[in-house]
């Protein structure tokens, strides 16, 4: 199944108590503010917030989404991308609709910036799914933006915890800091996309705001594997000074990560032309003065983890997964590299 194919089924089936569960406070008669994430839509009787799928129902905040699959399907772990969580592993991977950003750019806007009818599913039934695949290392809320589903997160992942899966999260971070703080406990991995460096960015092409981000890395960091996204965009966000700036501050965290830099190429409502080559290549220089574990995405030849002591290439990714890890640590000079389970054999 391709992992961007709308599911549709128009199947209904009745919501439990826990499902219609609201996250809301009250205004006025009818309205009410949805608290699920730091944009807090203003909403009156029967209007869906930015993200499309969270409503005012007579003056309850309900999630129009609980139970419904957007998409799924078996992805390979670096395609998240997470180059050091179980490399060379699979994962089942899901996705509801919806996203309360509204960038310009997006890859998987079919999904994300509308509701339809999804096929139907429990949490339980999602983790049968998840853990019936005898590659997959888990269950990965994907895709769209997964914070708008958080009650099906919170619902489903202790259960695909309790048979021994993973639990990996790829999200934008606009979550607000309470639900995402519900969420941790039950999260092994997550990637986040830091879009850019800049307020006016987020503003003018997400729709959003930077430092609603930056403070959910932060509460993050340390708590769980963490690996960061950014789409280089030219002339948007590849200023020397900024990449420079944001990784600096990644440096700050005190903790490892991997950035992948990946190269933009038209979708949605931008039109701007695809990021060359030489241009990801200038972020990377720069990224590399800062931090050991820097990758390239959406070209070839930029996923090859190299050890940060002596240089050595020790995990290959092209053409085919090659690991010469020795127990997690470089063959050649004995260097432990960052990552959870590196030298798994896969």
């Amino acid at each position: 199944m391709n992992n961007e194919t709308n599911i549709s089924n128009q199947n209904k089936v009745s919501k439990t108590e826990k499902q219609n569960k609201t996250i809301k406070e009250h205004t006025e008669p009818n309205n009410a503010s949805c608290l699920l994430c730091p944009q807090r839509c203003q909403l009156r009787h029967g209007q869906s917030g930015r993200c499309h799928v969270r409503e005012n129902r007579e003056g309850e905040v309900v999630s129009k989404t609980y139970g419904e699959v957007a998409a799924w399907n078996m992805d390979p772990i670096e395609k998240k991308p997470l180059y050091h969580f179980h490399p060379g592993s699979w994962i089942f991977s899901v996705g509801g609709f919806g996203c309360n950003l509204s960038c310009s750019f997006c890859q998987n806007h079919e999904i994300s910036q509308q509701h339809q009818v999804g096929r139907k599913v429990t949490p339980a039934e999602l983790a049968e799914l998840a853990g019936r695949e005898r590659e997959s290392i888990g269950l990965c809320f994907t895709y769209s933006e997964p914070s708008v589903w958080f009650e099906m997160i919170r619902d489903t992942a202790p259960l695909v915890r309790a048979q021994g899966g993973q639990v990996v999260l790829v999200s934008n971070g606009t979550i607000s800091p309470r639900f995402l703080e519900e969420l941790i406990p039950w999260l092994d991995a997550v990637n986040i996309d830091i879009k850019a460096f800049s307020e006016d960015f987020y503003q003018h092409y997400c729709g959003s705001k930077l430092a609603w981000v930056l403070d959910n890395v932060e509460r993050l960091a340390g708590r769980v594997h963490l690996e960061v996204t950014t789409l280089v965009i030219q002339g948007a966000n590849d200023n020397p000074q900024e990449l420079t700036e944001l990784a600096r501050w990644l440096r700050q965290l005190n903790v490892p990560l991997a950035w992948h830099l990946s190269a933009y190429h038209p979708a949605y409502r931008l039109a701007v032309p695809p990021t060359e080559r030489k241009t990801l290549e200038r972020a990377w220089d720069i990224a590399k003065e800062h931090l050991p574990y820097v990758y390239l995405g959406n070209v070839r030849g930029g996923g090859t983890t190299f050890c940060p002591q002596c240089g050595e290439a020790v995990i290959q990714r092209e053409p085919a997964l090659v690991n010469r890890l020795n127990q997690g640590c470089c063959p050649k000079c004995g260097q432990g590299i960052f990552g959870v389970g590196m030298s798994e054999l896969v």
